[in-house]
């Protein structure tokens, strides 16, 4: 049996429409802001407290668009799947006003109309970057 892990997920764009990603100490994937429930808390509660833990974004929960819910490789922990729900953050987010924090060892904004990187997480190549490329066209 392939070990599960809920998780989730926010989509941050700045004011030029890139993507915030951040990479955890310890660890060579880039991803979304987001993270394991709380015992108790729904997706987009845990998606809050994440948001505003990892990079200083206070967004309420009620206030987080839902964009899906996805099953995907685990980026950094092998032979795991991931049960990811992720929201986009409402509005655009000043770069300067976001900072690494908690376990975020590192910032880096995507630009969607440029080649991706190599070293970003499969939830964001195989299910967000599409989802978010056919809600452009």
């Amino acid at each position: 049996m392939t070990p599960r892990i809920v998780v989730s997920a926010v989509c941050v764009f700045s004011p030029e429409g890139r993507l915030l990603t951040v990479r955890k100490r310890g660890t060579d994937r880039f991803m979304h802001p987001g993270g394991k429930p709380e015992p108790g808390e729904t997706a987009a509660e845990a998606a809050s407290r994440e948001l505003a833990e990892e990079v200083g974004i206070r967004v309420a929960p009620d206030d987080l668009e839902l964009m899906g819910f996805w099953v995907a490789q685990a980026a950094n922990e092998a032979g795991s799947v991931i049960d990811a729900t992720v929201f986009s953050a409402p509005g655009v987010h000043d770069p300067a006003e976001i900072s690494a924090s908690a376990e975020i060892a590192e910032l880096r904004w995507l630009d969607l109309d440029a080649e991706l990187p190599g070293d970003l997480a499969p939830l964001l190549t195989d299910h967000v970057i599409p989802a978010l490329e056919s809600a452009r066209r």
